[in-house]
């Protein structure tokens, strides 16, 4: 019986959070209702205070559930690179890269900080920097980067992918700012490279 009831919850919680994916790309956060969001899911407002507390609650869940989407494409992104730094490098730029697209753009990187802060405190962004740091840590110890705090350089690489992303959301060209975010991201990056000897 408990596992009818969890199947159930788990079901209620997938209408929803698809629901809810699709008004806050299409109307945005502030503009999608919560009884919109209930009624094209076909269950109560009840419903979505049971399982996520309110909208706040709800948007948490479709940017986690976004979140894990676009990690699964940056690791994979960073394996088909030839070498782990070319891999560094092209995580970092798919991910400016997504922010061009329209629900990455208006969920993620627009309402997303807008309602739950600062993107770089989220904790699934812990994930994503221990990533970071253990790569540059390996390019360290292998001559290819600079030694430099690890963590440090994780820090920055992170934050300008983040920062980058940010702009290109926020502008009123996005694809005119794209070129421009990855030239200096990779530049920037280069800096961590050692010199050739």
């Amino acid at each position: 019986m408990a596992t009818k009831r969890t199947q159930m919850m788990e079901m209620t919680r997938a209408k929803l959070i698809r629901t809810a994916r699709e008004a806050f790309a299409t109307k945005g956060y502030a503009a999608a209702s919560m009884d919109d969001i209930t009624a094209e899911a076909g269950l109560t407002r009840g419903a979505l205070y049971h399982n996520f507390g309110g909208k706040k609650g709800l948007l948490q869940a479709v940017v986690d559930q976004i979140d894990a989407e676009m990690v699964a494409r940056l690791m994979a992104a960073q394996q088909r690179a030839a070498s782990p730094w070319e891999g560094l490098l092209e995580e970092g730029v798919a991910y400016i890269e997504m922010a061009l697209e329209p629900e990455v753009q208006r969920i993620m990187l627009l309402d997303g900080p807008a309602v739950l802060g600062d993107p770089s405190q989220w904790p699934n962004q812990n994930a994503c920097l221990l990533r970071t740091t253990q790569t540059i840590q390996a390019l360290i110890d292998e001559g290819t980067v600079k030694p430099v705090d690890a963590e440090a350089a994780a820090r920055l690489i992170n934050g300008a992918a983040l920062n980058a992303a940010l702009w290109i959301a926020a502008a009123d060209e996005p694809r005119a700012v794209l070129p421009k975010a990855v030239e200096a991201f990779r530049q920037l990056a280069a800096g961590l490279l050692q010199a050739e000897r």
